[in-house]
């Protein structure tokens, strides 16, 4: 107990002294975390949903549509209800294809089913707002009121009639907004459509009229609700052009406007746990010599080697772990938003399973122990008074470097010799700067892809909700890569400057200015930063195109080398404050801290 007790109050007084660091630890595994949680997340919430507003809707196990009309349609889909496996039905009922209009210019096509003022026992749509159908008026469903910006209250045109919305409701009898209208006139191939919902006789009405194409539709509730294959296969010969659309069609339809969603997530929590390996890596790195000392003293006391193990590890899995929990709790309570892009269904996004958690924490263990690994072994293998006496590590004198660096400018001079002497480092830069312009590249291909509004004629009258939300998702996930790769860059410059701080007062005595190390300091990142940058362009179309589709374009090269520029003219200049803090510290005092 008692080395458990000094294991916790030594842990606790160095992360009092390193609070920026602590804070850097967090942020990163924090957002990595979170990110991989939502991925994983997103399988099954959308048939978590359906089922939950289809268990609030009486939805139908089988909803039966023919494009044909007449006595002889209504009776033979009426004779589907008589089947001994069929326990309830609604129907048949009508279902109009119009043109709505709202709010005097967004037009969208509609369909308009007509039902009885009052809901029967299938197919009984839940009201989230004002009333259900009266005469003279218009019931929405939610998704498509959403997209078009209309509540109660409001007015909207179909095929020319003014009506008013009584009413906004949510339904399981078809799929979610735009694919409300299941099949299309005649029996053909469907458009994107919103749904609404009339009386019987205003939707005869408004056929009659105009002239509308109208469609049949039966839906059925079965004894078994599992055995839809089973009754189709049965009324295949039903004598009328039918298409019959069972519950689990219209569960996996759901799940099309997610199908990219889930690969953005967790391919971004691949790059982000990365760049949270590769900044936390920095951070250890800089620390290597005090956490050597702080082992020497240990060692000096009598500590073991399992309690100095504890002591160095115990920090970082801690700040790990306690990321971990911030990370699963902004996915959940950020699930709700990027489960349902569409408001047609209802319910609860579940949050974070156990399988999630597990997968989460396992990376954040990892982030900790891969960046942590090497300078802890080091500080172990590292006899008592060496470590005592231990300072910055002195990098190999090279005659090939010095013959080389002598024909360059001073500044580019000192920046060839610090990243040469450090090619761990400089590898770490050149990973952060690829995977920024990765993921720009990665957002700047699925922008250039064309994308089909939800217009009357394929223009962007309504936004595609699918491509808005991947798109989203996608700005969302190469923000936060960026932000990270902004700390990676910054700690790796003020790093590389307090171990280069003796080099550099060296460098000032022989008559380097401190703008010539501060412009040293920034190349050292800017070499390997600018070859990362373009490695990222090619790295990024490709990781993007193992979810593309076969005919997807490509986005113009100017915008994939101004990416890249971009991110080497943004290194630059995130360079420059740290490298000039450090250039500015004066000479003796740094000489006489290397000496101490």
């Amino acid at each position: 107990m008692g080395s458990i007790v000094l294991v916790v109050r030594l842990v606790l007084a160095d992360v009092r002294r390193h609070r920026v660091q602590a804070a850097m630890l967090l942020l990163a595994v924090t957002v990595a975390t979170a990110t991989m949680a939502l991925g994983l997340s997103l399988r099954g919430v959308s048939d978590a949903l359906y089922e939950q507003t289809r268990a609030a809707t009486a939805g139908p196990d089988v909803v039966a549509l023919s494009g044909d009309t007449g006595p002889a349609v209504t009776s033979a889909l009426a004779s589907l209800a008589d089947d001994p496996e069929v326990v309830a039905h609604h129907g048949p009922y009508r279902i109009v294809y119009a043109t709505l209009t709202a709010r005097g210019s967004t037009s969208s096509p509609v369909v308009v089913h007509g039902f009885a003022e009052t809901p029967g026992a299938v197919d009984r749509p839940l009201v989230t707002s004002g009333r259900w159908v009266r005469s003279g008026g218009a019931v929405l469903e939610r998704g498509f009121a959403t997209a078009l910006g209309v509540g109660v209250g409001d007015r909207v045109t179909i095929a020319g009639r003014s009506y008013p919305v009584v009413g906004i409701a949510v339904t399981a009898a078809t799929s979610i907004y735009p694919w409300a209208a299941q099949i299309g006139p005649g029996g053909g191939p469907s458009d994107y459509s919103g749904l609404a919902w009339m009386t019987r006789p205003d939707a005869r009405r408004l056929a009659a009229s105009h002239d509308l194409p109208v469609t049949s539709a039966i839906d059925l509730k079965l004894r078994d609700p599992a055995a839809t294959e089973a009754f189709m296969d049965a009324h295949s010969g039903l004598g009328i052009r039918v298409t019959f659309q069972p519950w689990q069609f219209k569960a996996e339809q759901d799940t099309v406007i997610l199908r990219d969603a889930q690969p953005i997530l967790v391919v971004g929590s691949w790059l982000l746990s990365f760049l949270a390996i590769t900044g936390v890596a920095a951070l250890a790195a800089g620390r290597a010599v005090e956490q050597t000392r702080r082992a020497g003293l240990l060692k000096a006391v009598g500590a073991t080697p399992g309690l100095i193990t504890a002591v160095l590890f115990t920090e970082y899995l801690a700040l790990a772990l306690l990321a971990d929990a911030l990370g699963l709790m902004v996915a959940h309570l950020a699930m709700p938003a990027i489960a349902s892009p569409t408001a047609s269904r209802i319910g609860d996004a579940a949050g974070p399973d156990g399988a999630t958690v597990v997968a989460a924490t396992v990376l954040a263990v990892a982030v900790a122990v891969l960046s942590t690994l090497r300078p802890t072994l080091r500080a172990m293998r590292t006899a008592t008074v060496t470590a005592l006496t231990a300072t910055a590590h002195q990098p190999r004198h090279r005659p090939w470097l010095t013959a080389l660096s002598a024909l360059l400018p001073t500044p580019l001079l000192l920046g060839l010799r610090l990243t040469a002497r450090r090619p761990g480092r400089a590898v770490l830069q050149a990973c952060s700067s690829a995977t920024s312009v990765i993921a720009i590249a990665a957002l700047l291909t699925l922008h250039a892809q064309p994308e089909r509004g939800y217009g009357l004629d394929g223009s962007s009258v309504l936004p595609n909700l699918r491509g808005e939300h991947d798109r989203g998702l996608m700005l969302a996930v190469t923000i936060l890569l960026i932000a990270l790769a902004v700390v990676n860059t910054v700690t790796l410059t003020w790093t590389t400057a307090m171990e280069a701080r003796a080099n550099m007062a060296v460098a000032r005595t022989l008559g380097a200015t401190p703008a010539q190390i501060t412009a040293g300091l920034s190349a050292a990142q800017l070499l390997p930063g600018l070859p990362g940058a373009l490695i990222g362009i090619p790295l990024g179309i490709g990781l993007l195109s193992l979810f593309a589709a076969p005919n997807a374009a490509d986005p113009p090269s100017a915008w994939l080398l101004g990416a890249a520029l971009a991110t080497v003219l943004v290194t630059a200049a995130l360079t420059a404050l740290p490298a000039r803090l450090a250039a500015r510290r004066p000479v003796a005092q740094a000489l006489s801290a290397e000496t101490a």
